[in-house]
Formats: C-alpha cells, sequence, structure tokens
C-alpha cells in the first residue's frame, strides 16, 4: 500500500538555470537572464533595482548555465539510466517567442524543444513541462510592463497555444506558472515587475497576480481543448508556517501567512477569490480590475492537480524580541530552535514535509505532485571527481519516507515526486554553482570556470536504487 504502481519518479530543472545558450538559434533576452550573481541579484530579484539589459562589471550565470542546450541528450540518458519515469523541465518563453509579442514563433527553438520531448519519450520518460518557470520577455518588461499589463495574458494564450498544439501527444503533463506565490516575494522574477518610485507596489503585485492567474484559468481551458489527455497543474511554493508559541496571537498569525500562499491556489483549484482575500485586500485598499469574463474563466476552468516544492517549515511569532531570522530562504522566518539546518540556512524539516502534504491535500481533496524537494550543499570532489554526497542521502532518505508516510499512513494521493536540481544548475536564490542540489555533478564554479564535464555523485546511483524498488528500498 505504498506508492501507486505508475508512480513517476524524476527529476526537475528549469530552462534558465540550466539551458544556457541564451542568444542561439534566435532566443531573445529574458528577465531570468540579466540577473547576476552576488548582492546587487536581490535588490533586482525584489523589482527595486532595474537591470533590463547586461551592464558592465557583473557575471551573469543563466547566459551558459551547464549549457544544456548542448548536452541535453547526454544529461537525459543519464536520467535514464538513474530510471527517471518523468522529467520536469521549462521552456524558455523567449526560444519560441523571442520578444514576446510576434505573430509567428521561432521555429528552431520549437524544433529544439521537440527533439528534447522525442529523446525523454525514447527512454520511456514522461516529459512534465512548466510554461513559466520566472521567464518574461526583456521586450515585453520594456514594452508593456511586465505582468501588470493585462495585455501579457493575450500574448500568453499565444504561447500555451502553439505549445500544446505541437506538443500534443508528447507532453500530457503541464504547469502553467512555477512558484505562483513568489511573485508577492520575488516580483521581478515572478512576474517582470520594476517599480517605480512612489508606486503601491502591492497594488501592482496583486494585479499582476490576477493576470496570472486569468492567464493560468486560459492555459488549462485550451489544453483540454486541444487534447482531452492534457493534465494541467498549478504550482506552490509551500511550507507550513509554525506558531513560535501556543499564544493564540501567533497562532493566527500563522494562519495568516500560510493563507497568503493558499490564497493562489484556492483560486486555480476552487475557481474563485476566497472571501478571506476580498476581505484583506478591501481593507488595504486594494482594488483589482477584473471583468466577468475573468471570472467565468477562473471558475470554469480550475487545474487538474496540485503541485508544490517543499524545502522547509517556517517559523511565525509575534513577539518582536524574537527576531533571530533564518538565512538564505526567500521566505523570511524565526528560527526554529528544534531543527538543523543547511549550509545555506533553509531549516530542515521532515516531517513538515508531510504535514505540508496533508494540509494541501486536505484543503483542496485534488491529486498532489511534488515536483521540487532537495538539498543545496557544497559538494567536494574527491582526486577522482567522485562526491560521496551522503549528507544528501541522508536529507532525501528521510524526506521520501515522510512522503511515503503520507501516502501509505494518511492516504494523501500523489502522483509523483521529481527532487530539485537532479543535475546540478545555477541556483535561482543565490546565482551560485556551489550551492549544489544534483545526483550528477557539473564541473562549473561560480566565475563561470570548469570543462562542464558531468559525473556521477554516490547519491545517483541510491537514487537509481529506490527507483527501481518504488521507494521500498531507501537504505
Amino acid at each position: 500500500m505504498g506508492f501507486r504502481e505508475d508512480f513517476l519518479w524524476g527529476g526537475a530543472t528549469a530552462a534558465n538555470q540550466c539551458e544556457g545558450a541564451y542568444d542561439v538559434d534566435g532566443r531573445g533576452l529574458a528577465n531570468v537572464d540579466v540577473v547576476p550573481i552576488g548582492e546587487e541579484r536581490f535588490s533586482i530579484i525584489a523589482g527595486k533595482r532595474k537591470m533590463l539589459d547586461f551592464e558592465d562589471g557583473y557575471f551573469y550565470p543563466a547566459k551558459e548555465a551547464i549549457d544544456m542546450y548542448h548536452h541535453y541528450k547526454e544529461d537525459i540518458k543519464l536520467f535514464a539510466e538513474m530510471g527517471f519515469k518523468t522529467y520536469r523541465l521549462s521552456i524558455a518563453w523567449t526560444r519560441i517567442f523571442p520578444k514576446g509579442d510576434e505573430r509567428e514563433p521561432n521555429e528552431k527553438g520549437l524544433a529544439f524543444y521537440e527533439d528534447l520531448f522525442k529523446t525523454c519519450q525514447q527512454y520511456g520518460i514522461e516529459p512534465l513541462v512548466t510554461i513559466t518557470h520566472f521567464d518574461c520577455p526583456i521586450h515585453l518588461i520594456k514594452e508593456y510592463g511586465g505582468w501588470r499589463n493585462r495585455k501579457m495574458i493575450e500574448f500568453y494564450e499565444r504561447l500555451v497555444r502553439v505549445l500544446f498544439t505541437r506538443f500534443k501527444g508528447l507532453v500530457k503533463y503541464w504547469l502553467t506558472f512555477n512558484e505562483i506565490n513568489m511573485i508577492l516575494h520575488a516580483p521581478f522574477m515572478g512576474a517582470g515587475l520594476v517599480f517605480e518610485d512612489g508606486e503601491n507596489e502591492q497594488q501592482v503585485k496583486y494585479q499582476a497576480s490576477h493576470h496570472e492567474l486569468v492567464a493560468s484559468a486560459l492555459a488549462t481551458k485550451v489544453a483540454h481543448e486541444v487534447d482531452p489527455e492534457n493534465m494541467v497543474g498549478c504550482m506552490l511554493a509551500a511550507g507550513l508556517n509554525y506558531p513560535y508559541t501556543c499564544k493564540p496571537e501567533d497562532v493566527f498569525l500563522a494562519q495568516q501567512k500560510d493563507r497568503e500562499n493558499y490564497f493562489f491556489i484556492d483560486v486555480q483549484s476552487r475557481g474563485e477569490y476566497p472571501a478571506y482575500a476580498l476581505k484583506e485586500l478591501e481593507r488595504a485598499g486594494i482594488d483589482i480590475e477584473m471583468t466577468e469574463e475573468d471570472l467565468a474563466l477562473l471558475k470554469n476552468h480550475t487545474v487538474d492537480f496540485i503541485s508544490f516544492s517543499y524545502y522547509s517549515s517556517r517559523v511565525v511569532t509575534t513577539d518582536p524580541k524574537l527576531n533571530e531570522q533564518t538565512e538564505g530562504n526567500i521566505f523570511a522566518s524565526v528560527k526554529n530552535p528544534y531543527l538543523e539546518a543547511s549550509e545555506w540556512g533553509w531549516q530542515i524539516d521532515p516531517l513538515g514535509f508531510r504535514t505540508t502534504m496533508n494540509a494541501l491535500y486536505d484543503r483542496y481533496q485534488k491529486p498532489l505532485f511534488v515536483v521540487e524537494n532537495g538539498l543545496g550543499a557544497i559538494d567536494t570532489p574527491d582526486e577522482a571527481g567522485y562526491v560521496k554526497d551522503d549528507y544528501r542521502i541522508d536529507y532525501l532518505r528521510e524526506h521520501i519516507q515522510a512522503m511515503k508516510d503520507a501516502v501509505e499512513i494518511d492516504g494523501v494521493d500523489l502522483l509523483g515526486y521529481t527532487s530539485w536540481g537532479c543535475i546540478d544548475l545555477v541556483s535561482a536564490g543565490t546565482g551560485e554553482m556551489k550551492k549544489r542540489y544534483g545526483f550528477i555533478y557539473v564541473d562549473r564554479d561560480n566565475a563561470g570556470n570548469g570543462t562542464l564535464k558531468r559525473t556521477k555523485k554516490k547519491s545517483f546511483d541510491w537514487y537509481k536504487k529506490v527507483i527501481a524498488s518504488n521507494g521500498e528500498d531507501l537504505a
């Protein structure tokens, strides 16, 4: 009574963190390309500093990344050797529409993904495709202001119609927006937003969120029209907020913080704005422009499943004296005294993973799909280039066991699991290469040096065994 027989084991990447080849075969410039490594990265991600092109004196890691654009056959072959049943990847919007508002797509970009998907299918690997993983064409930011502009829905619809039509029969599982709730925390990456002085940032964020929610519903509608076999999911950056104490004010604050994230999935899964969100927006003086057509789309075209990332739980308190924050996480959190943390300050909480899964399944009663989970760590190869990453194996073992308990003991309906960064790639949060997640080591450092040679880590064979046993052998 463990995982279903057709459980989709695999791994996950994002185009902007692995493909590289930022200007090859007609690809246009995107927001994810012009975010440098270093301190400036965080102010740009937050929309506080405008950088819409490359500037002297900065290193832009996404330009080359791990050059999967030219290595994908080699990489997918390694995924197949591990036994992957699915591979989660994303489309680079500017490979398909370089500027974003063209009428006709770029054939070379479509051909690249078509061959990639056929390579997956050759090995019996089901592609799980994120349509937008923080990508927004720079032209759409300069010309329209990113997702603050309603015109973006039109451009997104054009993109998805092309994708669903061209890849019919090659791709069944789709995600509309990666970690859609991230728009509140990283609006440049989440929606191509750059704020002007004195602008009401919350108003802009929630208006952009509405446009993305409508675009997601429209994509779900089109996907089902083009191919009734298509399965469309939403995607949440998940992780429960714990109250620091049983003080009622702490408990209520934790509920409020959870709702900030659930709001998006409530709309995508239930088809309407929840009452608590409407009241909160009203109190904040935020007036979202929406049409009757928008509301009908949201109501009639909800997602088929709920996908999410899980790395850590969070802690909140109303006590201003308890202000010791964890490091390295976009979601600010009070330090949990009962948990250990990764080298980047992410609090490690396997039971929180199970708790989060139960909370999501209780709330939505739709199948779940874990599409990101993993440990970012510094890996040091030995003289032969081999990485003995027992710390990663320990992390994944504990989390997969917690996931199994959620399925086997708690009855959660789970479609699959794709560990994050199945091959080393550029960190979205920091831009670093040394923050590694993969089962496959890539010879590249933070400054872009290295041969890009791929080498299996110890965790490679461990995960291969886990998949072969359908999660029964975690030793």
